[in-house]
């Protein structure tokens, strides 16, 4: 047998019992008359102390990273290590066998991997993973999923498989698309979410379903969103109202931050927050409530004004408290980042006193400008005013990128919690910036709240629908929504969106005419697998726990994907490549 015990197995009840290990070969320290080294394997870490001339001869000859088997007796160690689990004990090998050597130098030291750049980590991923940091996190994410099944089956949930091969459908993101070698011309596309199928359950009579379901969408990379693949957790019950799925989600999320991390969390019912109170307050539909800074419409104040970078513009303000004794290249620096973000500037002012600003705009204002000011933020001596003015819509968005960076800068971000909030009442549609038509802002299979009259009888850009977001921590966990599940109000939601009858029946054929076959009111959400993981690992990046993720460009170093193909596939899939 390779071994009897793993390296994370041994403690002091073992000593002077004759044991088998088998590892990777790591952190070898030779001080000439006795050699340590530490056997690695996934449970741990144990110490290996040589003194025998001949094996440590051998152990001289074998490459770090190595794998080796050892036969030898356990002992009590001297030098306790508190830090390790293994700590109290140590093995003085009797016999050493290489059973796969590292025959290639290391690109990078597995220890500190984390260290290196990504795209190396990417292309030796296997010796990246070797990292126990990194390790633990598909450790962590592998748990996570396993109590999410044990929730949610407690729950009376049920998880069903649905198909990855399925029709290309308009759902915000570009699909990935799979020819056809059977039916010349015609294409797969791989599911962006398994929507319109865990809908027709519902419609089928199931009640409760669930699945860690794979989606494919082929967007660009940020910190909490990886291109490609990602997972979530995929619910949908019938029967239900928004509320009872709220009860659900939030169960399983207090749960399970209760179960894998030390953070003070939300405790259930999450706040509620409005979609167009959120954006007034934080400038974003997806705020860290840990941040205690808000923002103030100052528009008003300036009507008049004759500071041209204010004028016919939308101002938002922050107040930070006790900051004016911060240094100038911080409040240069910030000015210069927010205006690198696309933001037309930034002024930020000091308050010396109730009536009195200083800073670099403080000399345009006029007296009554400056009072109102002052009085509206409800600032005080030694605060500070970061102002942004810029168009409505983006005025919002940059002051809540403002508001996110001010909260680290300032050491404002409450530590070790994890604040969790609803964002409701989404608006049905939104206005398309390039093309100034009407569309989906969000899912488009959403209840519209007010049902059909509210579709014909107010304007598309004032219908709210039954959407909700469940956020933690500035990170979106999740989209989810009370479904339409009547063929007139589908029929007449997508006709605002600029979709006919004929579109409609020819891209959702089977949930159109499913729904003409007695459906059940029914609701859903779907919580992102990755996002919940990075937060329990406390990690900034979404790849940092996933075992194979892409790069940023949506590349994998270590299988070269994309890659070609040779004449013969495309040939059998009636695939012809245009020069480029």
């Amino acid at each position: 047998m390779y071994r009897t015990h793993t390296c994370g197995e041994l403690r002091e009840q073992h000593a002077g019992l004759d044991v088998t290990l088998s590892g990777w070969l790591s952190n070898i320290r030779d001080k000439g008359s006795i050699l340590f080294f530490t056997l690695r394997d996934h449970y741990g870490v144990t110490q290996v102390v040589v003194t025998d001339e001949t094996i440590k001869e051998e152990i001289r000859n074998i490459p770090r990273e190595s794998t080796v088997q050892l036969k030898g007796k356990v002992a009590l160690r001297s030098d306790i290590n508190p830090e390790m689990p293994t700590g109290k004990i140590e093995i003085i090998p009797e016999r050493v066998i290489t059973l796969g050597k590292c025959t290639e130098p290391l690109p990078f030291e597995t220890a500190s991997s984390t260290d290196t750049r990504e795209d190396l980590r990417l292309k030796y991923r296997y010796l990246d993973l070797r990292n126990p940091h990194v390790h633990d996190n598909i450790v962590l994410r592998s748990k996570v999923i396993h109590a999410i099944r044990d929730k949610m089956t407690d729950m009376g949930f049920l998880e069903i498989q649905t198909p990855i091969l399925t029709s290309t459908s308009p759902e915000g993101a570009r699909d990935y698309i799979v020819p056809s070698r059977i039916h010349p011309g015609k294409f797969y596309a791989l599911p962006q979410a398994p929507q319109q199928f865990k809908q027709l359950l519902m419609l089928s009579g199931f009640d409760r379903y669930f699945q860690i379901a794979p989606c494919f969408r082929d967007e660009d990379a940020r910190a909490d969103r990886t291109p490609g693949e990602f997972y979530q957790l995929d619910i949908e019950m019938a029967f239900a109202e928004q509320d009872d799925v709220f009860s659900v989600v939030e169960t399983l999320l207090y749960d399970i931050f209760r179960m894998f991390s030390s953070y003070k969390i939300s405790p259930p019912p999450f706040p509620r927050l409005k979609y167009r109170d959120v954006m007034k307050l934080y400038g974003s539909d997806k705020p860290d409530l840990r941040i205690p800074l808000t923002l103030t419409d100052v528009t008003e104040i300036f009507t008049a004004s004759d500071f041209k970078p204010f004028m016919g513009r939308s101002i938002q303000a922050i107040r930070v408290k006790n900051a004016a004794s911060a240094p100038r290249k911080l409040f240069d620096r910030l000015t210069k980042e927010i205006s690198d973000e696309g933001a037309k500037g930034l002024v930020w002012l000091k308050a010396a006193d109730e009536t009195t600003l200083t800073g670099s705009a403080a000399k345009f204002f006029t007296p009554a400008e400056t009072s109102a000011l002052i009085k509206q933020c409800a600032a005080e001596k030694d605060d500070v005013l970061f102002v942004i003015a810029d168009e409505c819509d983006k005025a919002l968005k940059f002051a809540g990128v403002l508001r996110n960076k001010l909260g680290r800068e300032f050491n404002l971000v409450e530590p070790d919690a994890s604040r969790f909030c609803w964002i409701v009442d989404f608006p049905m549609y939104e206005r398309n910036e390039d093309t100034g038509e009407t569309q989906f802002s969000h899912n488009p299979f959403s209840m519209p709240q007010g049902g059909l009259d509210a579709l014909l009888n107010k304007d598309p850009l004032t219908i709210e629908a039954f959407q909700y977001d469940i956020v933690c921590n500035g990170i979106e966990l999740s989209s989810g929504a009370v479904r339409n599940h009547s063929p007139e109000i589908m029929l007449e939601a997508f006709r605002i969106a600029g979709y006919s009858r004929d579109v409609v029946e020819s891209k959702f054929p089977a949930l159109f005419n499913a729904f003409k076959y007695g459906a059940p009111p029914h609701a859903g959400v779907a919580p992102g697998i990755d996002r919940i993981v990075m937060l329990l690992a406390d990690e900034s990046s979404i790849r940092e726990v996933i075992a194979f993720p892409m790069n940023k460009n949506a590349q994998d170093p270590l299988m070269n994907a994309p890659g070609s193909v040779i004449q013969k596939q495309l040939d059998e899939a009636h695939i012809t490549i245009k020069d480029l």
